[in-house]
């Protein structure tokens, strides 16, 4: 014998409203697909015709090692130091890096001349540092410049540095 349900409300489930909120799901979920999908399409054509350095920026990095490192002498206070620098130049424009391995002689004759004024003081601390990379850049995307008519390089990068 089958026992019966106790309560008549307990035995027949109530469907009332259950069907509205899964139409209201269902009207949320293809809206925000929708503008999901709008804005992902629209993203990377927000300007007309699209600007060369965003462009560049959706290639793939590119690195030039600058070889040798550079080793240059600096006057303190009470000694001669030296500081020996390992550069390595990112882009995402592989023309840039093209450019910057013809004008060679030129990035590092820019960069012997920044790095060799430079004070132990000013080095000592990561700031001092940072200061220096930012500097670098400037004068790499100088260089660059004169010979691309763009700066063409992204990041500069210092892979060793000792001060002695």
């Amino acid at each position: 014998m089958a026992a019966a349900p106790k309560d008549p409300a307990e035995g027949a489930p109530k469907k009332k409203g259950k069907g509205g909120l899964v139409l209201i799901a269902a009207l949320v979920v293809l809206v925000a697909g929708g503008a999901g999908g709008y804005v992902l399409m629209k993203g990377g054509h927000g300007k007309a015709g699209g600007d060369a350095a965003e462009i560049a920026k959706s290639k793939p990095a590119v690195y030039l090692q600058l070889d040798p490192a550079f080793v240059v002498n600096f006057q303190d206070d009470t000694a001669l130091r030296f500081l020996q620098v390992g550069v390595n130049v990112m882009s995402h424009d592989p023309e840039a890096i093209a450019a910057a391995k013809e004008a060679d002689p030129e990035i590092r004759n820019a960069l012997l001349m920044l790095f060799s004024a430079q004070d132990i003081k000013s080095l000592s601390d990561v700031k001092g540092k940072q200061k220096l990379q930012a500097a670098a850049l400037g004068e790499i995307q100088r260089v660059l410049k004169e010979k691309i008519g763009r700066p063409g390089v992204d990041a500069v990068y210092f892979t060793s540095f000792i001060m002695q």
